[in-house]
């Protein structure tokens, strides 16, 4: 069970700080779930200060995984394949501190309102969570009745959800996309949010030529539409790249292996000189995956976990020898700004929340923090959700 534990004073001593780029060996204060201080040297002799000893540690932004079922994905085999919803500490030990919830292929068993009482539920276990209206169908299921009233009055929400170019997509015409993404957009300005249309990509022809379309058509900023899955296919990820040059962000699905590997994609990306601050990187964390014949008929389905985001980040370091401080952006920094929470979240600097990974040399974790309160520490688990055993 989650017992939070009341607000104190956090000092870590001596870790190598990323923030995400490394500063060096520094001393860190956090009091009321902020960062307070960040300085070479910092001594308070107060009893309530708890302290955490970094030496021989790094001290790394929490994980912003941008893309997770909470409520559970699955359901395409019929009822008994219905995915169960995340677990609070499975998040942590992904290192997961701010996560966004949102619905899939089943817009119908599963709701909004399902939704958003998941998401205040992880709230209230310790971690920071939003989520996305709709699911992959259209017009798109909503709380209120109204895309624009759910991203406005509703703060959970940050944006909409649609399916495109896939078998199991609504096929919106050019115009009910462009009407999709003018909502969101106002919506967002009017509720000081981001304002995002989420686009399930799936394997038809078509790829992003409907977002093409729409943005040649209009003034919609490119950054309102996030097209995730994009290295689900060669094809599409090659779209995916010209979208970033445009400007609009991307999103690189973990758990897919060969070329398709989202730290092959993005080693690809820096290559080639693709923007890669416009590249994120999640989970699609307990949604199913699922294989077909060539008839369309169901031949496999399971699940994806929470962890994969850490674990890329450690197979960049590790196997492609990108640097840390690198490595860590797609999760991090570049997810923040794409979902305008940069730079609440996504970093570690003085008046950021005080969400915040220390880790051990070989990168495993050691501490987790979410909003300044102790989650994980010396590799043991602190807190589950509330009906964990």
């Amino acid at each position: 069970m989650c017992l939070m534990e009341d607000w104190k004073m956090i000092l870590i001593k001596h870790a190598e700080v990323y923030v995400p780029r490394s500063i060096g060996i520094k001393d860190v204060l956090i009091c009321g779930g902020q960062i307070e201080a960040i300085e070479d040297r910092i001594s308070l002799p107060l009893p309530s200060c708890h302290v955490i000893d970094g030496t021989g540690k790094l001290l790394v932004p929490g994980i912003i995984d941008p893309h997770v079922h909470v409520t559970g994905g699955g359901g395409e085999g019929s009822f008994h394949t219905q995915v169960p919803p995340v677990t609070f500490s499975d998040l942590i030990q992904g290192g997961v501190t701010t996560v966004v919830g949102l619905l899939g292929t089943d817009g119908i068993t599963r709701s909004v309102e399902n939704l958003i009482a998941r998401v205040k539920a992880l709230k209230e276990e310790g971690i920071s969570a939003y989520a996305c209206t709709g699911s992959y169908g259209y017009p798109p299921i909503t709380l209120t009745g109204d895309v624009k009233k759910d991203l406005v009055f509703l703060e959970e929400i940050l944006g909409v959800k649609l399916a495109l170019s896939d078998h199991r997509a609504p096929n919106v015409t050019t115009a009910e996309l462009i009407r999709l993404g003018s909502d969101a957009r106002t919506a967002g300005m009017l509720s000081g949010k981001c304002g995002i249309v989420v686009l399930h990509m799936g394997d038809a022809p078509s790829g992003l030529a409907p977002v093409r379309e729409a943005l040649a058509q209009t003034a919609i900023p490119a950054k309102i539409f996030h097209p995730t899955h994009v290295n689900r296919r060669q094809e599409l990820l090659e779209e995916g790249f010209a979208f970033a040059r445009q400007g609009g962000f991307i999103d690189l699905t973990c758990g897919i292996d060969g070329a398709g590997r989202p730290a092959a994609c993005i080693m690809e990306a820096i290559e080639r000189g693709i923007p890669t601050e416009q590249i994120t990187i999640s989970s699609d964390g307990m949604g199913s995956w699922s294989t077909y014949d060539e008839s369309g008929s169901l031949l496999a389905i399971g699940y994806a976990p929470v962890d994969t985001v850490f674990q890329e980040i450690k197979t960049l370091v590790r196997e492609y020898q990108l640097p840390l401080e690198k490595a860590l952006c797609f999760a991090t920094c570049n997810t923040a700004r794409s979902l305008e929470l940069f730079p609440k979240k996504g970093c570690v600097q003085t008046g950021s929340d005080a969400d915040l990974l220390l880790l051990e040399e070989d990168l495993s974790l050691h501490t987790v923090l979410a909003g300044g309160r102790r989650m994980m520490e010396d590799h043991v688990l602190l807190q589950k959700g509330t009906y964990e055993l």
